[in-house]
């Protein structure tokens, strides 16, 4: 028993070997953060020169370009205030009335749209010009008192777009002498409107006005005139805006080639008439 131990404790000069490079191994490692603390040295924050960094930073800012506001406070305290009138007003005098060039460019895109200003609330409505701009342009506006301004159709009163002329169409809020005739001009063309949605089509009316004006506008579709397509020529059909030149000889050859057409069904046989465009160009057409 006792040699069995002494055997099972004993080692050799090897593993003793090994065991020593371990154990300094261990001691190094343990060791290192000691040493490493002693050794490494704090950098000591010179807070003077931050405060010096700091001043010279302040000192930047105050001499940094105006910001918008200052800007637009700037404009203002510059303005030469004088009476106008803000219907077709060139661009270079709304800059001089304090406005920036954006400003100004967004009434001018809105008068090219066919807008219009009737009263001074119609300006405060820009969405350009800030409250304080309408506070001090206010006083100068000057809309001259005619009918075309101040006529306009009485709470309820509806327009029938397809028998209504210009002047009769510009009683519609919203709607100035520009819009009324591109409307009445697009109306011949096409023959009329079945839809008062159609208004959409005619340029400058996007969804934006069409909803400020559609709840006072009607469509009487029996104003509509009608086109024969068994009888209708290149150019009468060029009356729509909706057929592509394509579109309109594959019409006229299909009925050569076929004879007359009975109903807008017959046309679903042309491929390159779709759906939509039947849909469009349906309520035109006759067929007898």
């Amino acid at each position: 028993m006792k040699a069995h131990l002494k055997n099972y404790l004993s080692i050799t000069k090897k593993e003793w070997n090994g065991m020593v490079v371990v154990i300094i191994l261990m001691t190094l490692v343990l060791a290192a953060p000691y040493v490493y603390q002693a050794n490494r040295k704090d950098n000591t924050i010179n807070f003077n020169a931050f405060d010096k960094a700091a001043a010279m930073l302040n000192k930047a800012k105050v001499e940094l370009p105006d910001d918008d506001l200052n800007a637009d406070n700037k404009r203002a305290t510059n303005a030469a205030l004088f009476t106008f009138n803000p219907n077709n007003l060139p661009l270079a005098d709304w800059e001089k009335l304090g406005l920036s060039v954006h400003q100004a460019q967004v009434i001018k895109n809105y008068e090219a749209k066919g807008g219009k200003f009737y009263s001074k609330a119609d300006v405060k409505k820009m969405y350009s010009i800030t409250d304080a701009d309408y506070k001090r342009l206010e006083p100068y506006i000057n809309l001259p008192v005619t009918e075309h301004y101040t006529k306009k159709a009485a709470p309820g009163e509806i327009i029938e777009i397809n028998t209504a002329d210009s002047a009769k169409l510009t009683m519609i809020r919203g709607i100035g002498p520009s819009f009324a005739r591109r409307i009445v001009k697009y109306r011949d063309r096409i023959g009329g409107f079945y839809n008062k949605e159609q208004l959409k089509e005619v340029f400058g009316v996007d969804d934006t006005k069409y909803a400020e004006i559609k709840n006072e506008v009607a469509v009487d579709a029996k104003h509509v005139t009608k086109l024969n397509a068994n009888t209708a020529t290149f150019d009468q059909l060029r009356r729509f805006p909706y057929l592509s030149f394509k579109q309109m000889n594959a019409i006229l050859e299909y009925r050569n080639q076929h004879g007359d057409y009975e109903s807008i069904a017959d046309m679903k046989n042309i491929a390159i008439l779709d759906d939509g465009i039947l849909r469009k160009i349906g309520p035109y057409l006759v067929f007898k």
